[in-house]
């Protein structure tokens, strides 16, 4: 049994776009065959590349000021809830630290989304010098979306992310880098360190995150962020079905294996025989990671995969989480070392390595509810803690940095909660109620642990890329461009996503992402039609002074707090890759689904139903993040950015900010405090 065209067809769908959608750009068998040859080759060249390494290494250019530098990132800390929990004494750790040290709000990116901003972090520089705008570039040829942080065709893997991050610089003057799960660092970058690559890492079908849900009497479909397969039982409860794995090259069918299910309803209870093994299920408690592998010929695939026995009556429901690569035997180049993610495996037992590994597709499609998307975020959130931990014993010399996704996560899945009177069950669960509260909680706790490892020779940033807020109106940025006359859809169009009703030819401008808006400009886009130069300048000042005042009819509010050119907002040799304008939404709301994925649909202003209900993609200026220190900073009256922070390592090893980069290194004191 073969799923034929059906998988391969959602080969655009979209992760942080959608609610936890894929983005498959895993072409073929070919690209596992292609790793595994370039992490052998890479293996045996290490003694060479070693020898290269000592004859190449350069000495620091001033005296530093510590020996070690850890970095604790926590993806989407917002400083007001911090100052609230932080006044209610719930976060003890983070006083102590704001009273010793430092804390201010930290500048994000324009815009503040994640890949952004933590490019921003890791080379100093702004998106128009490191190129990463978006979750999503276009191919201008096709109009297509694409993955704006890698690329993986016959060719290879590449990082497109441009610059170059602080910890390379480090290692060029001889310094020791371990950076876990920085985003945009996939494939790994080669350093004198160890990393761990995280955001943009795919799953083994070549998605950023494809669920599974086996459901009797169910209804076959693929839809972005997850499968749905139905199944028939006998009367001895045994069903036989299969799992879709990666794509098998030209016959556009996946590789699958074969899945046995034996259910016993009175014990609410399930056996399971995946491929070559079995797995024995409780309703409701999730199995370890369990092996998978896909074959063609001599070659296997290697994946890891969770399953959860959701219900037995009325109907059985088994999910499985996305098949992630397997870290014992990385079909794709997700550590640096290629050995580093083996030793974390067997140090720590096998670990989720997608890029967004907590699955909010299949809590937003209802598939898991509320307390598994909890309990699964936080196995990841404690596993990774142990790598941590592990990495900040054996880094005693340097800089050792982690992102922790979880803040963001929770924060996006249950901010609902957060809106006065609105639950999405109708029963307020309190862990659900208190979910977002918890995560800072445990946060605090882990900061607490932070600081007892360190000495005074060692000096902490704790940081955010950005801030938080709610998500309750989604505005079609392409709906009020059609409605405005700059784009015009086919005579035929029939409800396609990704651009491709647009008729291009009488189009002047169209959008799709988490923020931009694009002009159809002759001799950069294929079928451009708008003229570089005066025309192009008119267009965009007309687009902005309509669009400013664009207000929702539901109570009358302003959707846009502020638009940026881009030519004015960015520089570097990137600028231009970019959109050509970012809309910056007022607090509440958001680019809708359907616009982010270029789909054209008909409706201006839409209710977020969403369990996906809160977000950071609006005005830059209403989501900063958060910076605490164990120094005292001098901030001379001003508020840091996230592009300070890699020079202010750099400096606090004696070496000079390079010109590249646009921030300026913090003034940061000599002796740690409180120690």
């Amino acid at each position: 049994m073969v799923i034929g065209q059906e998988l391969l067809s959602c080969h655009l769908t979209l992760a942080y776009i959608g609610p936890g959608a894929g983005f498959a750009f895993l072409g073929s068998f070919f690209i596992l065959d292609l790793a595994l040859l370039l992490s052998f080759v890479s293996i045996i060249s290490l003694p060479f590349r070693f020898v290269f390494a000592l004859f190449r290494r350069r000495r620091i250019s001033g005296p530093g000021l510590v020996r070690r530098a850890v970095v604790v990132g926590m993806d989407g800390l917002d400083p007001a809830r911090v100052r609230k929990l932080m006044a209610a004494g719930e976060l003890p750790n983070f006083s102590r630290l704001a009273e010793q040290g430092t804390f201010s709000e930290l500048e994000t990116t324009c815009p503040p989304i994640s890949p952004v901003a933590w490019s921003s972090f890791a080379t100093g520089a702004n998106p128009g010098k490191h190129g990463i705008f978006d979750f999503l570039n276009r191919d201008l040829r096709t109009y297509i979306p694409e993955l704006s942080s890698c690329r993986i065709d016959r060719k290879g893997i590449q990082l497109l992310r441009r610059s170059t991050p602080f910890w390379k610089i480090l290692g060029d003057h001889g310094i020791f880098s371990t950076i876990l799960r920085v985003p945009v660092t996939f494939p790994p970058d080669r350093f004198r360190g160890l990393m761990l690559s995280a955001m943009c890492v795919p799953d083994l079908r070549g998605t950023q995150g494809t669920y599974t849900l086996y459901e009797e009497n169910g209804v076959s479909r693929t839809r972005d962020g997850g499968m749905r397969i139905p199944v028939t039982f006998d009367s001895a409860g045994k069903c036989t079905t299969f799992l879709p794995g990666p794509p098998a090259g030209g016959w556009g069918d996946a590789l699958q294996v074969r899945v046995r299910i034996k259910v016993d309803r009175e014990k609410a209870s399930a056996v399971v025989r995946l491929g070559a093994e079995r797995v024995s299920l409780v309703q409701g408690e999730y199995s370890d990671w369990i092996p998978v592998g896909f074959r063609r010929g001599l070659r296997k695939a290697h994946g890891v995969c969770r399953l959860l026995l959701v219900s037995v009556k009325p109907t059985v429901r088994l999910y499985l989480t996305p098949i992630n690569l397997d870290p014992e035997h990385p079909d794709l180049p997700i550590s640096h070392p290629d050995y580093y993610a083996i030793y974390l495996a067997k140090l720590h037992g096998t670990f989720a390595t997608l890029g967004l590994a907590e699955d909010t597709a299949a809590l937003n499609d209802g598939v898991i509810d509320d307390a598994a998307f909890l309990r699964q975020a936080w196995d990841i959130q404690h596993t990774r803690e142990d790598t941590f931990f592990d990495a900040l014993k054996r880094t005693r010399s340097g800089v050792c940095a982690i992102v922790f996704d979880l803040p963001d996560r929770v924060q996006h899945m249950f901010y609902r909660y957060v809106r006065e009177g609105l639950s999405s069950t109708g029963a307020e669960d309190p862990a659900s109620v208190r979910a977002i509260d918890d995560v800072y909680s445990g946060m605090d706790s882990l900061l607490g642990r932070v600081m007892k490892e360190l000495g005074p020779e060692s000096a902490l940033f704790v940081m955010s890329d950005h801030g938080f807020t709610d998500f309750s109106r989604a505005v079609n940025i392409n709906v009020w461009l059609e409605q405005e006359g700059y784009l015009v859809r086919k005579a035929n169009a029939a409800g396609a996503a990704y651009l491709a009703d647009v008729d291009w030819e009488k189009t002047t401008a169209y959008s799709f992402g988490l923020s931009g808006i694009y002009l159809n400009l002759r001799g950069r886009e294929s079928r451009g039609i708008v003229q570089p130069g005066s025309e192009n300048e008119a267009l965009k000042k007309e687009i902005i002074a309509k669009l400013s005042i664009l207000r929702d009819p539901a109570g009358d509010k302003a959707a846009i707090r502020k638009i940026y050119e881009s030519s004015k907002t960015y520089s570097g040799p990137y600028s231009e890759d970019g959109p050509d304008l970012i809309v910056g939404y007022e607090s509440g709301y958001r680019v809708s689904w359907d616009s982010a994925k270029g789909s054209l649909g008909t409706d201006l202003f839409v209710d977020n139903n969403h369990c996906w209900s809160g977000d950071h993609c609006i005005d830059r200026d209403l989501v900063p993040g958060v910076l605490f220190s164990n120094r005292k900073m001098n901030l001379s009256g001003r508020r840091p950015a996230i592009i300070d922070i890699a020079p202010t390592i750099l400096s606090l090893f004696g070496i000079a900010t390079p010109d590249y980069m646009d921030g300026k290194a913090l003034g940061v004191e000599k002796e740690s405090a409180g120690n």
